[in-house]
């Protein structure tokens, strides 16, 4: 695994990993987004109000912000094959109870559980992690990403053909029950073709599960600090479908929603301690520490770029519209560009990382979606159309190169959590749409972007105060007590 080019045309070793590990993570997100195309379908089907498809569209997010943390838990412990193939198989039954539901009921307890399968991107992380080695890391990563993260696009493309091909008033229900189908086969496919690691290696777990293990008093208060906005994002969802907003829960089930959370809080904070006690008391080996601070700035970072990914592809295509006085079909197309460039802006992320060094590259990168944002904040009908879509698109770039180069390093935090630096990270993403698309319920689009400008500048102080460069190797112990270093630069 010496070699510093990828082979992406081969499909043995490392490359099958990679390549079958990617089309998981797609199949992830196109079972994720299969209603989005069809709303308006469905809609039609179930008579469904404004308000409920509102719902809708927030359950089916509301899960993978826990999720995304308890996968992380889950890979380091039992290993990405098993958990990825368990998380497709048990995704294709709710594809199926979503496709032949009955009742509104039924459509948003399914559309909720669903939001469990946003998870499967923490999965594949870890396990790309375990095959290619540092100076690889970061491209491979971003091809993971960039790639099973087109598996929205795929579905908003292909399942409004398929349904309106399969026919009748049920055509939908086919398509979304077909992907079920899909999702079904792969968990088999994906179980017996690879392997957690590269034969002769070492598969790394937590000492003990439950929560991620710290190494130093400071670390422990700053943990029990980053998880507080984890919680605060689930209960600003609650307050959007709470009687102030949406009114479709009432105020005591709101209540009773808040008084949940910090009870569960308040549970994982006692973990926590449970877990990482002995920092009080005992002083971790050199060897074995890993500074904190470094998860807290990449959640940061990753707050900042697919946080504001995923709420500005939500309003873009209407930005357009109201705009530009588009229709929906021209403004969707030509925001559709923004996704689009994923298929390279996120592995371009992950090789500017391994060329020119971690630190660097994400400063650079979150400097220019801090500039592209705050010069979309500037558009406005008195531009020429092909230049906003062109600012949309260099501003696209940055923010998904950024993405890219975040979990770039992910991987060389420390081996063993790989799974929960990733979950972790993953769930900011989460935080931040939730965040910025409160923001826009209150501003206007180019406030808006303006705000997402500022959070950047904040995550850029981050990364050049606290974000230290990978050097050198990481340590782990293997089960007979030999530690084994693992290259990270």
């Amino acid at each position: 695994m010496s070699e510093s080019r990828l082979k992406l045309l081969s499909f043995s070793g490392k490359y099958q990993i990679l390549h079958l590990t990617w089309f998981a993570f797609f199949l992830t997100f196109f079972v994720w987004f299969n209603h989005a195309p069809l709303m308006a379908t469905i809609r039609e089907t179930f008579a469904l109000s404004d308000q409920q498809v509102k719902m809708l569209l927030i359950l089916n997010v509301a899960l993978t912000i826990p999720a995304r943390i308890i996968i992380g838990m889950l890979v380091d412990a039992f290993g990405p094959r098993r958990i990825y193939s368990m998380l497709l198989f048990v995704s294709s039954f709710l594809c199926f109870g979503f496709a032949f539901a009955t009742s509104f009921e039924q459509l948003a307890l399914m559309r909720f559980l669903l939001g469990f399968v946003g998870a499967g991107f923490v999965i594949g992380i870890r396990m790309i992690g375990e095959w290619f080695p540092a100076r690889q890391v970061g491209v491979a990563e971003g091809i993971y990403g960039g790639w099973g993260n087109f598996g929205s696009a795929a579905a908003a493309l292909c399942l409004p053909a398929l349904a309106l091909w399969l026919g009748g008033e049920d055509g939908w229900r086919h398509a979304i029950g077909l992907t079920g189908v899909l999702t079904l086969v792969y968990s088999a496919i994906y179980y017996f073709s690879v392997s957690d690691t590269p034969k002769g290696s070492t598969y790394f777990k937590p000492k003990r599960s439950g929560a991620m293990e710290v190494t130093s008093k400071g670390d422990f208060f700053l943990y029990l600090l980053m998880n507080i906005p984890l919680y605060a994002a689930l209960a600003l969802l609650a307050w959007k479908l709470g009687p102030d907003n949406l009114k479709l829960l009432g105020a005591g089930v709101t209540s009773l929603i808040y008084a949940a959370l910090a009870g569960i809080y308040a549970f994982q904070s006692l973990r926590i301690f449970q877990i990482n006690r002995h920092v009080f008391y005992t002083e971790v080996p050199a060897f074995e520490r890993y500074k904190f601070k470094q998860v807290a700035v990449l959640d940061l970072a990753y707050l900042v770029t697919f946080g504001s990914e995923l709420a500005v592809v939500s309003m873009l295509p209407l930005f357009f519209k109201d705009t530009f006085n588009l229709s929906l079909v021209q403004a969707g197309l030509l925001a559709s560009g923004y996704a689009f460039m994923n298929l390279v802006a996120r592995p371009g992320g992950g090789l500017i990382s391994d060329r020119f060094g971690r630190k660097k590259s994400l400063l650079v990168l979150l400097a220019g979606l801090a500039a592209g944002y705050f010069v979309m904040g500037r558009i406005d009908s008195s531009w020429s159309l092909g230049v906003a879509v062109a600012m949309t698109m260099l501003c696209s770039f940055f923010v998904q190169s950024g993405e890219g180069a975040v979990f770039a390093m992910v991987p060389l935090v420390k081996r063993r959590l790989t799974g929960q630096v990733a979950g972790m990270a993953g769930a900011y993403g989460n935080v931040g749409a939730v965040s910025f698309l409160t923001v826009l319920s209150f501003v206007s689009p180019q406030a808006f972007f303006t705000v997402i400008a500022a959070a950047a500048v904040v995550a850029i102080a981050a990364v050049a105060l606290m974000l230290e460069e990978p050097e050198g190797h990481m340590a782990e112990v293997l089960p007979d007590g030999t530690v084994q270093m693992i290259e990270v630069t």
